[in-house]
């Protein structure tokens, strides 16, 4: 395998390179903390994509489709007006978590500046405008529905994952946009800032499969659930479907460019 040259840039520093203060590419070199790839050099020609990238991004659409699916379908089919807030609950979380592989699915792989740039731009839309949104109102919506209930709060394992991976989720997104809005900022700038963004996207590879062991505990074991869907489509919907995405997303990972070791 070529040895890297000095004009390459790790997957982190260059997704990090191409965002300026306000979040947009940065087009002056002197604002530049990391060297620009040169016209010719190995990084402006090599392939995005190895051998089984493809196939691991539709394994993890598939089965998050298919989770997505079944929760709603389950919801919808079993008279939702009646569930009062906690209707909103599983359809915003689903809607979420799907969000949030795609936002993860389109920065893996980008070799090229200009796909870079695109994909941190898909990335913070799905995740900002959407993602987190859905998954901020529907845990409101559910401890709103425990309030009017009186129902304990956090007292399944479900609810203690559930509350755990939201805290979570909050200080990923104070990370991740701390490192790179307004030039890093909120942590310092360039270097300092520069070296939280690659902790920020290993926290979310770890966070991932922690939101989708939630869904899990919450779509195979809550009583709701167990009571109004068969148990062969909680196993595929629950089980089947987040082992599946989980696999898939860590297939596409490179490791050896997040420089950690």
């Amino acid at each position: 395998m070529p040895e890297q040259t000095s004009d390459e840039l790790t997957e982190s520093e260059e997704h990090y390179r191409l965002l300026d203060a306000s979040g947009h590419p940065e087009t002056s070199a002197e604002h530049l903390p990391f060297p620009t790839p040169t016209m010719g050099s190995e990084s402006a020609n090599k392939s995005e994509e190895r051998r089984g990238d493809k196939l691991a991004a539709y394994g993890a659409l598939g089965s998050i489709l298919v989770f997505i699916c079944i929760t709603w379908f389950t919801v919808f089919t079993n008279n939702p007006t009646s569930l009062g807030w906690f209707s909103l609950h599983p359809l915003l979380q689903s809607l979420g978590i799907g969000c949030f592989t795609y936002g993860i699915l389109t920065l893996q792989p980008t070799a090229h500046p200009k796909s870079k740039t695109a994909g941190l731009r898909r990335h913070q839309r799905t995740m900002l405008a959407v993602g987190f949104p859905c998954i901020a109102l529907g845990t409101l919506a559910v401890e709103i529905q425990k309030f009017v209930k009186g129902h304990d709060h956090f007292a399944t394992w479900h609810g203690i994952f559930g509350f755990v991976s939201v805290g979570w989720l909050v200080g990923q997104v104070i990370l991740g946009g701390g490192s790179v809005w307004y030039g890093g900022a909120a942590f310092g700038g360039g270097m300092k800032a520069k070296m939280l963004w690659k902790y920020h996207r290993l926290s979310g590879y770890v966070l991932f499969p922690l939101l989708l062991i939630t869904a899990h505990l919450g779509g195979a074991w809550s009583t709701w659930v167990t009571s109004h869907s068969q148990p062969a489509v909680r196993f595929v919907g629950y089980t089947l479907a987040p082992i599946v995405a989980i696999f898939a997303i860590y297939a596409r990972v490179r490791i050896s460019k997040m420089k950690f070791f």
